[in-house]
């Protein structure tokens, strides 16, 4: 199915969807997105990527305006007039057009735009064997400066670890924080797995608190898995038994080299192919 767009209050295919180049999320990365998924044509949670959006926004003295019931019934019947059961939705918040100054209170309004699309990062057999991955020397962005909280369309030190990882020949990167901490992958949450137990960064320490994140550790906690929130280094990734990342557009992905070395059996191990199955069952369950 082709993918279609909403901007402003007016629907669009791919080929006219257009945003003025005068944008402040264009020139300077000013603005939030949420990436949202729909399956069998229900959308995943909406209410807490809604919740983050919004904060997100605040967090960056940008305010909406459209109330959360209006945007939630946007993408619901985006979803609907797409056609596309297995949706990926990207709701973009921009800080609007404006002139070629930094001020924010030369944007007259906000650019609120939606694209209603599909999305596959890798192929399935990455799945099944897990991905390679790298320490990237860019850092996440310090806590003090942006906040990782803020999903904000600033992204290029993620895209820069990005590059290191393409240069490398390698499927992700793992980025830390200026402290030597690991924080995340370049779009998407930590995991590692010891004696059955998920450890993850916490969210105080600076990283994005994932949507999918959250519900991992509902899935696992309910399976029996203990689960840690805890600032990890290097060492706890090398010398656990599995590592694995969670995300929007990622779902749940085991790592099986990292910096050159295998983790764990260097294969998806049991942990994480048990938790992709609980959580594509838990999405796509009738209620």
């Amino acid at each position: 199915m082709p993918s279609i767009v909403w901007i402003d209050g007016t629907w669009y295919d791919r080929g006219s969807a257009v945003v003025s180049v005068f944008d402040h999320g264009l020139l300077y990365g000013d603005g939030v997105f949420e990436g949202i998924r729909a399956y069998g044509g229900r959308v995943f949670r909406l209410d807490a990527h809604l919740e983050r959006l919004y904060a997100s926004a605040k967090a960056i003295w940008l305010e909406i305006p459209m109330s959360k019931d209006v945007m939630g019934r946007m993408v619901e019947e985006g979803v609907a007039k797409s056609g596309i059961k297995d949706n990926y939705i990207r709701l973009v918040v921009t800080r609007g057009v404006g002139d070629l100054g930094l001020d924010p209170r030369k944007c007259a309004k906000p650019t609120i735009f939606c694209i209603f699309d599909t999305i596959k990062l890798w192929p399935q057999d990455r799945y099944e064997k897990g991905l390679t991955a790298l320490t990237a020397a860019t850092p996440i962005h310090h806590r003090e400066a942006l906040s990782p909280r803020v999903k904000s369309l600033n992204y290029l030190s993620h895209i820069l670890a990005k590059v290191e990882g393409i240069a490398a020949n390698v499927d992700e990167v793992i980025m830390l924080d200026a402290a030597g901490y690991v924080a995340e992958a370049s779009g998407m949450n930590l995991f590692a797995v010891s004696n059955s137990t998920l450890r993850t960064p916490p969210p105080y320490t600076g990283i994005l608190r994932g949507v999918t994140r959250d519900t991992v550790i509902e899935i696992g906690r309910e399976a029996g898995y203990g689960v840690e929130e805890l600032p990890m280094n290097r060492y706890d990734l090398y010398t656990a038994d599995e590592v694995f990342l969670t995300g929007t557009a990622a779902e749940v992905v085991g790592i099986s080299k990292l910096d050159g070395r295998a983790i764990g059996k260097g294969v998806a191990g049991p942990v994480t192919r048990d938790l992709a199955t609980r959580f594509r069952a838990y999405v796509t369950r009738d209620d």
